[in-house]
């Protein structure tokens, strides 16, 4: 198939390919920028994307730029580097990187949950990975110093081993199965908490708000409530299915005499099966609701509200934020 030169077509870069007011839009798009392949891609290449990306949007793509070259690149620098600032993220805090770190940490919850020694460990490396993970791709317009990120990981970690730690012993005398699910439950606990904590910058002081053509009007604490929130849900939709239909699936197969043999597998297989799961529900989970998040400016604080009627009337019925990841 023959490839379209840059040379006869004006695109714009920042324009998403696929539909992102759609469900499936934003699917498609998150299963191309969560594709767990970018994160093998070298420094160079993602310096090369990144510079491609800066060159299209002030009009001096180089000659001969394919729109094949054009969209791979933009896949890299979406994948690699935020998009409120355009730094580079870290390796593992970035979304495409989800599913190595995520289903080697829950195949490993899943697996050692009998021992409080072991749930201590695992959820400590799960809270460690998943601060990283917030803070990498929180709404960079509200920075946060050090200290809060510490009391966020703190408190975050404390939430999930509470939670852990005691409904490990509170199940004891339950179903096996009921205590295979204490993982997520404490990951889901954690989430409620590590979330707006690492970004309680934005609940205190408010997330920048703009109009559809990117211009600032603002701060708003209901805003950040509102993005907040729907990260807190996808992300513990994203772990749901791997953490509660996995366990059924390993309780089953442990009764078979096959498995009673290799027991030393059990845990490669939950990792491998883990990653099967997380290969689907990153981008399912970061699609539920547009990371351009809206809010209606009736919705607003009052002095916010009452400042864009002021200035714009009623041509800004909405404003617009990044909600995060």
């Amino acid at each position: 198939m023959a490839t379209k030169s840059m040379d006869s077509l004006k695109v714009n870069i920042d324009t998403p390919r696929w539909d992102q007011t759609t469900f499936v839009g934003r699917l498609k798009h998150f299963f191309n920028i969560t594709d767990p392949r970018t994160v093998v891609a070298s420094e160079e290449e993602l310096d090369r994307a990144k510079i491609l990306v800066e060159s299209c949007r002030t009009g001096t793509v180089p000659p001969g730029t394919s729109l094949e070259q054009l969209h791979y690149a933009k896949k890299l620098y979406d994948s690699a580097f935020h998009p409120d600032t355009g730094e580079k993220m870290n390796l593992i805090g970035r979304m495409s990187f989800q599913v190595p770190g995520g289903m080697a940490i829950t195949g490993c919850m899943l697996q050692f949950y009998r021992t409080v020694p072991a749930v201590v460990f695992w959820q400590w490396v799960n809270q460690s990975f998943n601060a990283l993970v917030n803070y990498t791709n929180r709404n960079a317009a509200s920075p946060i110093t050090v200290t809060q990120i510490g009391v966020a990981y703190v408190t975050a970690t404390s939430t999930a081993l509470a939670t852990a730690v005691g409904l490990n012993l509170y199940t004891k005398r339950a179903p096996p199965l009921i205590a295979r699910w204490v993982p997520f439950a404490a990951v889901a606990a954690a989430n409620c908490v590590n979330i707006p904590m690492m970004r309680q910058q934005e609940i205190l002081n408010g997330i920048a708000v703009t109009d559809e053509n990117d211009n600032r009007l603002g701060y708003s604490r209901k805003a950040a409530g509102k993005g907040i929130a729907q990260v807190v849900i996808s992300r513990i939709a994203m772990a749901a299915p791997g953490m509660i239909l996995l366990p059924i699936l390993m309780e089953k197969l442990e009764k078979f005499p096959f498995m009673k043999r290799i027991q030393f597998l059990h845990a490669p297989l939950q990792v491998m099966l883990a990653g099967g799961f997380l290969l689907f529900m990153v981008p399912v989970a970061c699609a539920l609701f547009p990371q351009q998040c809206s809010i209606a400016v009736a919705n607003l604080e009052p002095e916010l509200r009452d400042s864009i009627v002021a200035k714009y009337g009623d041509k800004v019925p909405y404003v617009y934020f990044n909600k995060g990841l």
